[in-house]
């Protein structure tokens, strides 16, 4: 009698490149765990399509998926992610680094934990994410909406990519939208869309969600990749994400320096502050020059890693989420 084995794609890909499929039992060596694993195959290999939820509990507010083209737009996203997204597993690693940054700022300003997925759709939050669009950064600010919510924006510095002033701008952003819809769904498909765009469409399309408007296709996706992004990384393990604390990305700790002069040269700068430039524009992407003129004698706050941070074996391993393991011990 044969026997399926049920396996998501990510073990798929690993499982065939060391099985044949005519092989009775395969002996594996996994060089990382140190052990060799026994793998016996006496069937079809199948997949299994991700399960829809019935609701979701989104920023404090339960979305059903009875209605169909609810369920098939979710279906869609998740599907997508779970099983085709090579991005998802740096993802989850990055949100180890930047959510302990986000998260407090989303909180002091009001706007609910969950628009963190927002981000995560936008950027992968990658801090050196740039679009065709012109669009930077974790949120994604194009240059004209990042002016208007107070970043600086400049071909010596640019602030859509100095990660606590653009979440707060992000966060003024959302709350501004939400007040307008009176619900994140449409808050959130406006920071795709634009407001202009999102308001007509309630309008003329007699609705009062996004969820019931008709729309260009990505933003009609828009607020489900979000869905499906919360869904996995709230449980990765389950759509056959298996990481170990070891494997997440850590933070850094910094000293911060305020700087209210010109610089004449950012690498010396750097070295005389006991980092190499290269460290210091990681540290601090909004730097977008070698030097600063700083006319106006703004003071700017430059972050400088502390040393055993910029090391694994002496920064210690920090874990945001427990649920991100495959293993919680």
């Amino acid at each position: 009698m044969k026997r399926a084995i049920n396996i998501t794609i990510p073990a798929l890909l690993a499982l065939l490149s060391t099985v044949s499929c005519r092989a009775e039992s395969h002996e594996h060596h996994d060089a990382t765990e140190n052990r060799t694993v026994h793998i016996e195959y006496h069937g079809p290999l199948t997949v299994e399509n991700p399960e829809i939820p019935e609701t979701i509990e989104f920023a404090g507010q339960k979305i059903d998926f009875d209605r169909v083209d609810m369920y098939e737009r979710l279906d869609r996203e998740l599907t997508s992610m779970a099983y085709t997204h090579g991005n998802t597993l740096l993802l989850i690693k990055r949100a180890n680094k930047y959510f302990p940054i986000l998260a407090p700022i989303l909180k002091k300003n009001g706007v609910p934990n969950d628009l963190l997925y927002l981000a995560c759709v936008e950027s992968t939050l990658n801090q050196r994410a740039y679009s065709p669009a012109k669009a930077a950064g974790l949120w994604q600010f194009i240059p004209s909406t990042a002016r208007q919510y107070g970043l600086e924006v400049n071909e010596w510095v640019d602030e859509r990519y100095n990660i606590e002033k653009e979440t707060e701008a992000a966060c003024k952003y959302l709350k501004k939208a939400y007040g307008m819809y009176g619900n994140w769904e449409s808050a959130a498909a406006s920071y795709n869309g634009g407001t202009n765009r999102i308001t007509s469409e309630l309008e003329s399309q007699l609705a009062t969600s996004a969820f019931d408007l008709y729309l260009v296709d990505e933003t009609s996706r828009y607020m489900f990749r979000i869905l499906a992004t919360k869904l996995i990384m709230e449980n990765p393990t389950k759509y056959g994400f298996h990481l170990k604390a070891h494997q997440l990305y850590q933070p850094l700790d910094f000293t911060t320096v305020e700087v209210s002069t010109p610089v004449a040269d950012w690498p010396t700068w750097a070295e005389e502050h006991g980092i190499t430039y290269s460290q210091l524009r990681e540290a601090n992407p909004w730097i977008r020059a070698k030097s600063l003129p700083n006319k106006s004698s703004k003071t700017y706050k430059v972050k400088i890693p502390k040393k055993d941070s910029l090391y694994r074996s002496k920064a210690g391993i920090h874990v945001y989420n427990t649920n991100w393991l495959k293993h919680k011990d």
